[in-house]
């Protein structure tokens, strides 16, 4: 169900200086020098400066459609956020990409540059390799099994992880969904489908890993460039939740979904642990309270979405197919799918890992 989003949420136009600062030395500049300042080993300083009295602006950027459950619930945040504060505390939110990449956010976040951002967590794991362990490949077979999971001991372990790359994480994840296939040229149905198959993958080291175990011949192409990829055939399909096979329009240049479930992906809701530090405890609190309850009402709107979305996307020519995943996981566990990313997450995660989701490989 799609909501109206609130005013606090302004979905300003990709050239549209998001900041004073940006619009004094232009989004690419300021970017470059937030940068630069971090790989020279500067100390970039990014301490709220307001007048006494003055509301406390802050920025928000994600990777998803304005009209994702994800948008539609942080906007409801955003307004509650700033009602329980009286107009002290405002954020202003970016979606889809306007910010730049999630590879730029999150370089931003750690300057300073950006106060809030949404990240998934395979992409995360390009600074926090920890980030990616939910998404090993056929690990989790079903909500009923991720969010204990994530809510439990694997969440709170990650969460660790991510605040060493001084980033701040909230405590409730947010759904982005379970991975699907699709294809221009046959269905997905079992492992051998999946043989010299050339498949477009996010640049995520785990998922490049995972199809190539398959016998794939994955490419990592960012999301932006994958639609072109698609349409060129330099690669004949890719996967992604249905929300996003939806809202890029992937149904135009592929045939069949096949409905793997081969990952999970979730986002991080995180802030810049440089700027939380400047934050007033109050205003902490209230961010915390209603974020995390909005995760938890998203959790639920993308589960219902996606039943919704399966339908848009059939009448819209995508054919769909059932998988049995307990034939692609008996083919990993032929290979060193699994024992080489033990040996690279650790005796201590893994442990916690299977605690939930039972014996992996």
């Amino acid at each position: 169900m799609t909501l109206p989003l609130s005013n606090a949420v302004r979905a300003e136009p990709t050239e549209t200086p998001p900041a004073a600062a940006e619009t004094a030395l232009g989004r690419r500049a300021f970017l470059g020098l937030a940068g630069a300042a971090l790989g020279a080993g500067a100390v970039f300083r990014p301490a709220i400066v307001r007048a006494q009295g003055a509301p406390l602006k802050l920025k928000f950027g994600n990777d998803v459609p304005l009209t994702h459950s994800l948008n539609v619930r942080l906007a409801e945040a955003v307004a509650a956020i700033e009602q329980e504060t009286n107009g002290r505390l405002s954020i202003a939110v970016f979606p889809n990409n306007q910010l730049g990449s999630d590879t730029d956010m999150i370089s931003q976040l750690r300057a300073g540059a950006l106060e809030l951002a949404t990240m998934p967590t395979t992409l995360l794991s390009t600074l926090v390799p920890a980030a990616a362990l939910p998404a090993i490949g056929f690990v989790f077979p079903s909500y009923d099994k991720v969010w204990p999971a994530m809510d439990g001991e694997v969440g709170a372990y990650m969460r660790r992880s991510i605040e060493k790359a001084n980033l701040q994480p909230f405590e409730a994840m947010w759904d982005n969904g379970f991975r699907q296939v699709t294809t221009s040229t046959k269905p997905i149905r079992g492992p051998e489908d999946l043989r010299n198959f050339k498949i477009r993958v996010p640049v995520v080291p785990l998922w490049v890993s995972l199809f190539t175990a398959l016998g794939a011949s994955p490419t990592s192409i960012p999301l932006s460039e994958a639609y072109a990829a698609l349409q060129t055939r330099i690669t004949d399909g890719q996967e992604n939740p249905l929300a996003i096979i939806n809202a890029t329009k992937f149904y135009e240049v592929q045939k069949f979904c096949s409905q793997t479930n081969h990952a999970w992906d979730g986002f991080w809701l995180l802030a810049s642990g440089r700027v939380w530090k400047t934050v007033p405890a109050e205003f902490q609190a209230v961010m915390a309270k209603h974020f995390n309850a909005a995760a938890l009402r998203q959790r639920e709107d993308n589960v219902k979405d996606s039943i919704a979305l399966k339908a848009s996307l059939e009448a819209k020519g995508l054919a769909f197919n059932a998988t049995d995943p307990v034939q692609f996981q008996q083919a990993l566990a032929k290979t060193d799918f699994y024992k080489t990313w033990k040996g690279k997450f650790g005796p201590e995660a893994w442990a916690l890992l299977e605690k939930y989701a039972g014996a992996i490989g």
